[in-house]
């Protein structure tokens, strides 16, 4: 481990990989944060289960639009550089909403400026996520190309262990400290974040335009004067009586040639804004063309279905969990911890032994997991297990890892599929709005089940109908089932 660091330092240097670390750290380590978010919807904002559900759907949106900060990033350098900063610019979106929510507690206890802040908080986030990304990619193909996956293996390691730490401390702090001071705690991160930018140094990719504009406006001005001497020496030989008028001759043009000169600097400045509009209208195009393909919208258009079709309920289950089951904070940072720890367990167990077999086949068998484990919510909603004798605390555990599992192996496929698809050329573009379809299917069947809680009237103290809302989420997962079709029939879960 200490031996594939040390070859990491010496391939990228300790500055690049202590950015990447960080950021990805950070996006695990939300979870601290995020927990405090739920507690203040619920208890100081007193919000229903669909209320506090349609305040989180609105506030992950920007996660669905990742290809623009991608498209943005790649043709419209900034001060002749793509990534830093718009990285700087992704870490104030991230540092700001926390502290302007940590020290100004009426913001906090507003609806609508809270879902603001969280919204712009993600914003931040999402275009942080995209841009280093970028970085990673660029790096390993300029530079050492035989540590693309390692790069990719640390960056989730970094993730899991924020992620981790997030969950332990998340449930510690909330029975120890306010949430206002959560806020501005977490705040620390992004400001470190901030901080590491200027430690990562890019090359100004764009600077061939700089000297293009000052050295041909400078020279239009020294040939201009140059014309003028060569003609005020001409004159000179012929008469020496009109030295007045040449004087005068030679005033204007040098006025007509800075005004020539300035104008063409503007022109340039011009074509500049037109070739990043250019630039921006290509991808866009090659974007379009890319995904209308039938091999490429076929199985995005079903991962996109698996997560319309079903309603998630998590945020409910968050209140019943709470206010019915009476489970402290602590206990459900323990249970996320559990729920970092199955993703891992699906991580190895899919590469050990699921990657051979038909993505068909995963995807229908991970389906079949997600209702099974929708069984075990019906069985706790339904008081089953204390008639067995199981514990609910046993159940909520079991159900969070079994799940967190089970979803892995369902975004394994989705990753390998979503690489092979890609077309030369617009790899990382084009990944990025798979990845945004796949957030914004998970945003929409965030409104469905915000909206299906609301039909059936559960409220926060009102969970008489929450049974029957878990059995349509059961009917529900077998819904993609069906279209699996979609999915290119001879496709493995090995991505080469």
């Amino acid at each position: 481990m200490i031996e594939w660091l040390k070859q990491l330092r010496k391939s990228f240097g300790f500055s690049f990989l202590w950015l990447i670390c960080l950021i990805y750290f950070t996006q695990g380590f939300r979870t601290f944060v995020w927990t405090a978010v739920s507690y203040q919807l619920k208890d100081r904002l007193k919000l229903s289960p669909s209320a506090s559900q349609f305040v989180y759907s609105i506030a992950i949106f920007p996660w669905s639009i990742k290809p623009l900060y991608g498209i943005l990033s790649d043709c419209i350098p900034i001060g002749g550089r793509k990534r830093i900063p718009y990285l700087v610019v992704a870490s104030i979106f991230s540092l700001f909403p926390w502290l302007v929510l940590g020290l100004n507690a009426p913001l906090m206890d507003s609806k609508v400026h809270l879902m603001i802040s969280l919204t712009v908080q993600n914003l931040g986030s999402a275009m942080a996520d995209v841009v280093v990304d970028a970085m990673i990619a660029e790096a390993v193909r300029f530079e050492r190309a035989a540590f693309t996956g390692d790069l990719q293996s640390l960056s989730w390691l970094a993730m899991a262990i924020g992620g981790i730490c997030g969950s332990l401390l998340g449930g510690y702090a909330l029975t120890n400290i306010e949430i206002g001071q959560i806020f501005l705690l977490f705040s620390l991160l992004p400001s470190i974040q901030l901080l590491s930018c200027g430690l990562v140094k890019e090359n100004p990719l764009g600077s061939r335009f700089l000297p293009e504009l000052s050295n041909s406006g400078s020279s239009q001005i020294v040939n201009g004067d140059n014309n003028v001497l060569d003609e005020d020496s001409s004159n000179s030989e012929r008469s020496r009586i009109s030295t007045s008028r040449r004087k005068k001759r030679r005033t204007n043009k040098k006025k007509r040639t800075v005004i020539k000169s300035k104008s063409q600097i503007s022109e340039k400045d011009g074509s500049l804004a037109l070739q990043w509009f250019r630039t921006l209208k290509m991808a866009a195009c090659s974007l379009y063309s890319a995904f209308r393909q039938p091999i490429i919208l076929r199985p995005m258009a079903w991962f996109f279905l698996a997560h319309v079709s079903v309603p998630n309920l998590s945020t409910v289950m968050f209140y019943y969990q709470t206010e019915f089951l009476n489970l402290e904070a602590s206990f459900l940072g323990t249970v996320r911890v559990v729920g970092w720890l199955g993703l891992m367990l699906g991580t190895f167990t899919y590469n050990h032994y699921l990657k051979k077999m038909r993505l068909r086949r995963i995807l229908m068998l991970a389906h079949v997991g997600y209702s099974f484990m929708s069984l075990l919510n019906i069985a706790l909603v339904a008081r089953t297990n204390v008639v067995f004798g199981i514990s609910d605390k046993i159940m909520v555990l079991c159900g969070s890892a079994f799940h967190d599992a089970i979803h892995q192996f369902k975004f394994m496929p989705f990753l390998i599929l979503s690489g092979r698809l890609c077309p030369p050329g617009i790899e990382g573009t084009l990944f990025a709005l798979f990845m945004s379809i796949n957030n914004l299917g998970a945003t929409i069947g965030s409104f469905m089940g915000a909206g299906l809680a609301s039909v059936l009237n559960i409220s926060s103290g009102s969970f008489d109908n929450l049974l029957l809302g878990m059995v349509i989420q059961v009917l529900c997962t077998f819904i993609p089932i069906a279209f699996l079709f979609l999915i290119p029939k001879e496709a493995t879960g090995i991505s080469t």
